[in-house]
């Protein structure tokens, strides 16, 4: 055994005789055949544990270095990973057989198993690195003979495929640990048809000498089943190198527990896997000798053959690959200027470019000027135009045509010269070429030309605008991404602020680059240009911030929302108003509204964005408030910025739905935890995994960070709060929340309770444990209950400290989050916005904002102090509207017990009523507008005088609430339903009551005919007309299999329509009772009908957000209202369509789902779209003059729109 190895053993024997139990170990070492059963019984014979262990350490002592490298792997696999990491540093290099090094020569042996197995050869030009390939060797050794995986990962170039290829050029390495040979495929970026060639090629040469001929298999799963099964009879114990791997869903076509090797750009690209894994990082940094290579390299001569400055010229140019790719460009030019280049390296004195870069590179600027100055002048300049491009940016050749006013191919001959000097470096895509620079050289360029940079700049966009003048760039243009995206850093760098002002506070760019990019990044230059942008006051930049902040998350949709009418909805003062206006008002033709009753609504939100395409299930502020991390259902973390919603970091970061995320108080690391039951800990730096905990036995919902980030707490639907050393991932503590919910008689099994949430004090002392519907107070170091803070009527969702530990913000089940004093236990506040469950609230490290995230997609970041002295002010959905002499009159169920009367032209309340004893479930406008009616959850009808408020009547009505009431045109009598099959008929101006009674179900709804007749239809499938003077039915109509959910009657009265949750709707005949017409083709509940005046067509609404327009003559389908396009596994509607109406002419067509939408009849084409701010409009209200509309939301807002 070596010296080195023996030492470790004696150096650590005190932990190894105190810790391991040697049975299973002896077991392992028995079956790589480095201790016979006659040792295994010598320290069976001993009496302690600690005795039995010193025994095994003093054999392995007498024995060679494949004993240390057996019992350091079992130490590894049998869980004792402490005290292997204390004897890896001791684990003996492998050589390689027959005394020859893996460097001077290979055995036949050698030579015959890589040939075979496909690893390639050398390079001509080849210059080891020791440390690395034994590295390699180490972690091959460390798999053993379990299946697992090693990686070899680094940046591009850095040498990892010859480096692995090195490794296995050794005798005893292939010998021992892999007798069944070696497999090398060379992967590379590839499709899944690319992957299948590539798996059929290794199964055909793997079965070369098979006796049987089997026909290569079919797709990945049959190449992946036959792949295992001839790795695991054909070729046991074989090692299968992956080079080149970039995804790791290609890797999963490979885990067939066998033993694999990678290589690969990505760390990470293992984490789609499981098995044992080790990693070998290859620096990018390059010795000496490798430097000598690239300079023989450049001028075509061996090492040995360069002359002496070779290596002072290596020296000179510390290592970096960049500066001894520059002066061997140049020296590959002018051959024998050896001396002449390394005197002005050593003797010339520049201007170090430390001084305004983060890097810091001595040789850099003297490398450079030397090959600036071989330039000729005409050339200097062009490449002095280089400087003001942006960092990291591949520049399209068309950008640069324009600059220089060139065609494409003197432009390229340009350019091919600074490439050919390794100034500047050509990506080429498809037919086009995109050049860049090394941010080294861009640095020393910015430095060199710091006085010129606006003059440069401000050329740039004289040219653009010379190319542009009467046009702007469309998608089609290769050039068309670069403007839309530095136009702006390019005039904030010439500070031209006029025509930076004219770009970016103009709707047409915003629309155009929004359609492009999304909104974060131009968000990102309101703030990274406000000194310009500001130099005449920061109102109007902030008007234009503000509009991009809260409607982001709709500009990045499809289809793209019409951005004049989005800023129709900013207040009147607002610059992004104004402009939109303007613009409506020039377009003829088109269809624009003006929320008349905006004012009312003050925004709580700064800002709004949509960082995934499923559920965001969290979300939460950096400590420095700069950044948010967010997840969810798509299983990917996303890091962005706070200010704009640009977009940081993506990482799939889990196998199944991640449900919640915290960064550390330091804000290098993000702890997930997942449905897959793990919780992680990520390094936001390296971009990798640095811990995985397990320990939960269900879903893990919810991890947080302690406030000194020693601990992460987590929470799981096992019922189980457990706190985790972040350092090392051991599990420190676990509580046992069921046992808080069950009863003397149960047992804590028995309990089902779903730990939801934890909160840290601000100390770190408690912790705060959601639960069902209990907030829970716990202290951390005794895992006692303190205190149930809050015990709420609805489910709550989620909770979180605000930093001064006295305000308590919760998300509850419906789309609400609330906060509350728990000094106090007082609610403090109500703040809706989300149009779905809210999952989580998180406040920020100074409280001052909590952000809010939710199944809608999006993420809300709220300011604190606005929300607590907001008012709590909800309309509910049921509402009444009468369209008098040019007046809008609505009658509106306030705080759930009140009523409102508020005129619509003038957005003020008229009447509000006394509060109610119970709350009120529906209310109703005479046409005269002298009376109102309104029904409460109690069953109450009552009768009140508008001019006053004054009750009239009432009576007790129901036993349940009541659903709906309406007034016949004398205003004398009240139609009502509830949640029973009775309609009630009350006259209640003599207290007369007619019941109509003949529904087997509840009433669904019911609308007045003409001559004291009324239509109603019920859950029951049937619709009948009665007449409400006698109570009896005059007609019975059995219209459906399933409810039926509306009707609608024609315009002359000899027909009606119904709809239901059978997926159908029918045309109806009143004289005949007989269905004319059954329509057919809606793939969801058909939930509301419309006539058109003319009585030609009729339009359906569904629950899955289309529109149909059918012929009522002959009910022919005729087409669909839909829009072009919608985001994949959106409605099309953002939900049920809830009811429609026609415009007086029968042209246009008004609908009501998740946001209102206008439509031309006769070609079913989008004609407007308004977006609420909620969603899940129950009805739209319409003028008959087809120019008003008035809705509430879910979140209990009010719309009156009015068309412009």
């Amino acid at each position: 055994m070596d010296v080195k190895s023996r030492n470790y053993l004696l150096m650590n024997r005190q932990a190894l005789e105190r810790d391991i139990k040697t049975s299973y170990i002896m077991d392992r070492m028995i079956s790589d055949e480095v201790l016979t059963l006659q040792e295994e019984e010598r320290v069976k014979q001993q009496n302690t544990q600690k005795e039995r262990a010193a025994m095994l350490i003093n054999i392995i002592l007498t024995k060679d270095n494949n004993s240390y490298r057996s019992f350091y792997n079992a130490l590894l696999h049998e869980g004792y990973r402490d005290l292997a990491a204390l004897l890896q540093d001791g684990i003996p290099a492998i050589s390689s057989g027959n005394g020859k090094s893996s460097v001077d020569g290979m055995t036949s042996y050698v030579k015959t198993i890589l040939r075979e197995g496909g690893v390639p050869q050398r390079p001509v030009v080849f210059v080891t690195r020791p440390k690395l390939v034994d590295a390699i060797k180490k972690n091959l050794c460390c798999l053993g003979s379990d299946p697992g995986w090693v990686t070899v990962y680094g940046m591009a170039g850095c040498g990892k495929t010859v480096l692995t290829a090195e490794a296995l050029r050794d005798h005893q390495l292939l010998e021992d640990y892999f007798p069944g040979g070696v497999h090398w495929i060379s992967v590379g970026k590839q499709d899944k048809a690319g992957l299948l060639i590539k798996l059929q090629n290794l199964c055909s040469r793997l079965e070369h000498d098979s006796t049987l001929s089997q026909r290569p298999p079919l797709n990945i799963e049959e190449a992946k089943d036959r792949l295992r099964l001839l790795m695991l009879r054909k070729y046991p114990r074989s090692l299968l190198i992956l080079d080149d791997v970039w995804d790791s869903w290609v890797l999963k076509a490979f885990d067939n527990q066998c033993q694999i090797l990678i290589t690969s750009r990505d760390r990470s690209v293992t984490d789609a896997v499981a098995g044992n894994k080790y990693e070998v990082h290859v620096e990018s940094g390059l010795a000496h000798e490798k430097g000598l290579e690239i300079l023989s390299l450049f001028v075509n001569m061996k090492i040995s053959e360069l002359p002496e400055q070779a290596n002072c010229l290596v020296r000179e140019c510390k290592g970096s690959p960049l500066v001894i790719s520059l002066i061997g460009a140049l020296l590959r030019d002018f051959p024998n200027r050896w001396e002449y280049y390394l005197k002005q390296l050593q003797n010339k004195q520049f201007k170090r470019i430390r001084k305004s870069s983060s890097y810091d590179y001595e040789a850099l600027d003297e490398a450079m000027s030397i090959s600036v100055e071989q330039l000729n002048d005409n050339y200097k300049d062009y490449y002095k135009d280089l400087s003001i491009f942006p960092k990291d940016v591949r520049v399209p050749t068309k950008v640069l045509c324009i600059l220089w006013d060139m065609e494409t191919e003197e432009v390229e001959d340009i350019l091919q010269e600074f490439v050919n000097k390794s100034l500047l470096f050509c990506d080429r895509n498809g037919k086009s070429f995109h050049y860049y620079l090394h941010d080294l050289q861009l640095d020393f360029l910015t430095e060199k030309n710091r006085n010129q940079l606006q003059e440069l700049h401000k050329n740039i966009v004289n040219q653009y605008k010379k190319y542009y003048k009467v046009n702007t760039p469309v998608p089609s243009q290769e050039d068309c991404m670069y403007w839309y995206n530095f136009l702006a850093y390019h005039m904030a760098g010439a500070n031209m602020q006029k025509e930076l002002c004219d770009l970016m506070f103009s709707l047409d760019w915003i629309k155009a680059k929004t359609e492009l990019v999304g909104p974060a990044h131009l968000i990102h230059e309101y703030v990274e240009y406000s000194s310009v942008l500001d130099q005449k006051g920061s109102i109007v930049r902030e008007n234009f911030q503000e509009f991009l902040s809260l409607n982001g998350h709709l500009l990045g949709r499809q289809p793209f929302p019409d951005i004049i009418q989005l800023g129709l909805c900013q207040p009147e003062a607002s610059e992004v108003y104004q402009q939109a206006k303007l613009h409506a008002q020039r377009e003829t033709g088109a269809f624009y509204l003006e929320w008349i009753n905006k004012k009312s609504l003050k925004n709580l939100y700064r800002l709004v964005v949509r960082p995934h395409r499923d559920s965001v299930y969290h979300a939460c502020f950096s400590k420095d408030r700069q950044r948010i991390a967010s997840c969810g259902a798509d299983k990917t973390l996303q890091v962005f910025k706070a200010e704009s919603g640009e977009r940081l970091l993506s990482i799939s970061a889990h196998d199944d739905e991640i449900l919640c995320c915290t960064f550390s108080a330091d804000g290098e690391f993000v702890a997930t935890c997942s449905a897959d039951k793990k919780v992680k800990l990520w390094d936001l730096n390296k971009k990798y995994c640095r811990n995985t905990m397990i320990g939960h036995e269900n879903s893990v919902i919810h991890c947080r960070f302690s406030p000194n980030d020693e601990c992460v707490a987590s929470c799981s639907t096992d019922g189980t709060v457990k706190l985790w050393e972040s350092r090392s991932g051991n599990e420190l503590k676990s509580i046992e929340i069921k046992d808080f919910f069950k009863n003397a008689d149960e047992q804590a099994d028995e309990v089902d309770v779903f730990v939801k949430c934890c909160s840290w004090s601000r100390n770190g002392d408690m912790i705060l444990v959601v639960a069902k519907n209990k907030l829970l107070l716990f202290d951390v170091k005794t895992c006692d209950l303190l205190t149930q803070v809050i015990n709420h009527h609805s489910t709550i969702q989620y909770c979180d400290f605000c930093p001064g530990d006295e305000l308590v913000a919760v998300a509850l089940s419906h789309c609400s989050v609330e906060l509350w004093n728990i000094k106090s236990l007082s609610k403090v506040a109500e703040c809706r916005g989300h149009m779905s469950w809210v999952h989580c609230v998180t406040f920020s490290s100074d409280g001052s904002l909590f952000l809010t995230s939710s199944d809608d997609q999006t993420i809300r970041i709220w300011e604190t102090n606005k929300v607590c002295k907001s008012s709590n002010d909800v309309l509910k959905s049921e509402l009444d509207v009468v369209f008098h002499n040019g007046e809008v009159m609505i009658l509106a169920i306030y705080n759930q017990k009140h009523l409102q009367l508020i005129s619509g032209n003038t957005d003020s309340v008229i009447m509000q009523t006394a509060a109610q004893e119970s709350p009120i479930s529906c209310c109703c406008l005479s046409e005269d507008l002298k009376v109102a009616a309104f029904g409460q959850e109690s069953g109450t009808l009552k009768v009140l005088q508008l001019l006053d408020g004054k009750i009239l009547k009432t009576q007790e009505a129901y036993r349940t609430s009541v659903q709906h009431c309406r007034f016949t045109s004398d205003c004398q009598t009240l139609i009502s339903s509830a949640h029973d099959s009775v309609i009630q008929v009350w006259n209640w101006q003599f207290s007369q009551c007619v019941f109509l009674r003949g529904h087997k179900e509840a009433i669904k709804d019911f609308r007045l005919l003409e001559n004291s007749e009324l239509l109603s239809w019920s859950f029951d499938g049937t619709v009948k007309v009665w007449n409400i003077a006698t109570g009896n039915t005059e007609k019975d109509f059995a219209c459906h299999g399933g409810a039926v959910l509306s009707c609608a009657v024609s315009p002359d009265g000899t027909k009606f329509s119904s709809t239901s949750a059978d997926k159908t709707a029918k045309i109806w005949s009143f004289e005949g009772s007989s269905v004319l017409h059954e329509l057919k083709g809606h793939e969801a509940c058909v939930r509301c009908c419309a006539f058109s005046p003319n009585n030609k067509v009729l339009a359906t609404g569904d629950d899955k957000g289309e529109i149909r327009i059918w012929d009522i003559l002959t009910g022919a389908f005729l087409h669909f209202c839909s829009p072009v396009t919608v985001d994949e596994g959106e409605l099309t509607h953002g939900g049920w369509v809830t009811d429609l109406s026609f415009s007086s002419d029968s042209k246009m067509l008004v609908s009501s789902g998740g946001y209102i939408k206008w439509w031309n009849v006769t070609t079913g084409e989008s004609l407007q779209t308004f977006y609420t701010n909620g969603t899940n409009l129950k009805s739209i209200h319409v003028s008959p003059d087809f120019k008003v509309y008035v809705t509430v939301d879910n979140l209990g807002i009010l719309y009156i729109l009015q068309k412009l």
